[in-house]
């Protein structure tokens, strides 16, 4: 029963993805990818969609039936995941030329309006309101902040290759489902975030196929939810050294191209490369 969420969510993302995808292409919301095919964008709204839609269903479900669908955890709390989608959304309507934390910031400086900056400024704020219900004390609430921002924002830096970003969403979900079955409440954290979790591998598989181009919008989503899971499956000191790793991929993709060194890295380049159309070419 626990796990009926999920189920429904994955139903409803493979039923609602390609009719989507199509939708887009056919009004002209197109954009070129890095090897120059024109795809449907920004494929992400498909992930909040069909999660949307399955959450709805089940807490209405729930609620009328009395069935405990969520098991001793509850349904995730939307809030955060569809407010950074949103800022992406935002991102990729009216993105300008600068890039990265400097780019953004130099925009600022100079009077700019910069999507960035509202996606960083905005994230933070979305991350405030959301964990602030929870029981946190000062420092702890801070380091949930922290990890939350950082991870949404790694994940968005990560989706410059088809399937990039839902790879490793899927690779960190299966170390923490092995790793840490029961988070620090008593919470099986897999089936809070199942019911994102689902639909961001199925609309992850287009993107993988270059059926689509998730945009800001589904990286955002995907990194939120990762941020959201390690949260809920780790106490402070595993959040503590989550953040450590987090920091330390983004402040590298700071100065260095993440691009360059899965390429010259042979495992990571090998993971990359797996069920991508230009894997053999």
């Amino acid at each position: 029963m626990h796990a009926l969420p999920t189920l429904v969510a994955l139903v409803a993302a493979l039923l609602l993805t390609p009719p989507i995808l199509r939708h887009l292409q056919a009004e002209g919301f197109t954009r070129e990818n890095y090897r120059g095919a024109r795809l449907p964008f920004p494929g992400g709204v498909a992930i909040a969609a069909a999660a949307v839609l399955a959450l709805g269903a089940c807490v209405g479900v729930a609620e009328l039936t009395g069935l405990h669908l969520f098991g001793i955890g509850t349904p995730i709390d939307l809030t955060y995941p569809l407010g950074v989608a949103l800022l992406g959304l935002v991102d990729d309507l009216l993105a300008g030329p600068d890039r990265g934390w400097r780019g953004h910031g130099r925009a600022v400086l100079r009077g700019a309006f910069s999507t960035g900056a509202l996606k960083a400024v905005g994230a933070l704020a979305l991350a405030l309101y959301a964990l602030a219900p929870e029981h946190y004390d000062k420092h702890e609430y801070l380091l949930a902040v922290a990890l939350l921002v950082l991870t949404t924002n790694l994940f968005n830096l990560l989706d410059l290759r088809p399937g990039r970003s839902a790879k490793a969403f899927a690779l960190l979900g299966a170390g923490l489902a092995l790793g840490a079955w029961h988070g620090p409440y008593g919470v099986v954290p897999l089936w809070i975030v199942g019911p994102l979790a689902a639909p961001i591998l199925v609309v992850g598989f287009h993107d993988l196929r270059e059926r689509t181009m998730l945009g800001d919008v589904g990286a955002n989503l995907i990194g939120a939810v990762a941020g959201l899971w390690l949260l809920y499956a780790f106490d402070t000191t595993g959040r503590l050294i989550a953040l450590a790793v987090v920091l330390a991929i983004t402040v590298y993709a700071e100065f260095r191209s993440l691009n360059a060194l899965i390429e010259r890295t042979p495992l990571l380049r090998q993971i990359d490369s797996i069920g991508r159309n230009d894997a053999h070419a």
